[in-house]
């Protein structure tokens, strides 16, 4: 069993931040608990090898698609993920922007979304996923998504963008830079930047930074259970712990408390999984 990211080629690592698994497996008459998936700055393809799962976002109704890929737009809210006793799910996390560059169509059209995959990649992605299904190990599945990446990036619809490079810039500093800095980065006024940002990337630049700083606070918090809030407010870059409680409000709809004690009876709390998402800091690459 296992949840954990891996790091692409690093050809690759322009449109890919990371490759995650996501394999459980619970006993015959367990149902798992419900996964309260908070926002993070990702866009993923999610291949689901074993099991399916269901997502609620919000108070609307659980999704009954049965998808063998499905790919979930930038989160601005909390989804609710139900996975079945025997799940297993391969994930490629998009780069800011590269769903955009790959399939030419604006982000913001995917933003807390779940669609088939095959709507987006073509029939073609079914073959990729039985690959995936068949694969004897989990470095023959990053070998298998490389390649079907490096296929996606040669016959990409968009061109990079310099804004492209502004938005991993956020994402190496936790969100904390000025707007007004980024878009002249960009070389773009703010009306332009705000527009493109929310074409490639979902979301508004406000929102995506909003995103990146409460991810970290969660990880945070997540790697280091015993450090009080206080010092995840000053660690996560927030004025103090009310203007961290305002984002986790904003996000999840709880207080920080209360949405870890929820996480910790997710499928990987209830298994004694030791969760390793790092962003791609995790890599079975061993040679070049």
């Amino acid at each position: 069993m296992m949840l954990k990211d891996f790091l692409p080629h690093p050809a690759l690592t322009e449109f890919v931040q990371c490759y995650r698994i996501v394999h459980f497996e619970f006993d015959l008459n367990f149902t798992p608990p419900v996964k309260a998936y908070s926002p993070a700055p990702e866009e993923c393809l999610n291949f689901y090898l074993t099991g399916k799962e269901q997502i609620q976002l919000g108070g609307a109704s659980k999704t009954d698609d049965r998808f063998l890929t499905a790919l979930v737009g930038q989160q601005t809210a909390v989804f609710n993920r139900y996975v079945e006793r025997c799940f297993f799910n391969f994930q490629i996390v998009f780069q800011p922007s590269a769903l955009f560059r790959l399939t030419g169509i604006p982000s913001c059209e995917f933003t807390n979304k779940y669609v088939d995959g095959q709507l987006i990649f073509s029939k073609k992605i079914r073959l990729v996923h039985d690959q995936l299904q068949h694969a004897t190990n989990y470095e023959g599945m990053l070998l298998i998504a490389d390649k079907f990446v490096a296929a996606l990036a040669a016959d990409a619809r968009k061109s990079a963008h310099r804004l492209d490079s502004i938005t991993g810039l956020m994402l190496k500093q936790g969100g904390n830079v000025p707007i007004d800095w980024l878009a002249k980065e960009s070389c773009l006024c703010n009306k332009q930047f705000k527009r493109k940002f929310s074409e490639r990337v979902g979301v508004n630049p406000k929102t995506y930074a909003r995103i990146i700083q409460f991810t970290k606070a969660v990880d945070i918090k997540n790697s280091c259970p015993q450090m009080d809030w206080l010092a995840v407010a000053v660690h996560g870059n927030y004025y103090d712990y009310q203007h961290l409680a305002k984002s986790y409000l904003q996000f999840t709809g709880l207080t920080p408390t209360r949405f870890h004690l929820l996480q910790n009876t997710s499928p990987e709390g209830v298994l004694g999984i030791k969760t390793d998402i790092s962003r791609g800091q995790n890599n079975l690459y061993t040679g070049s």
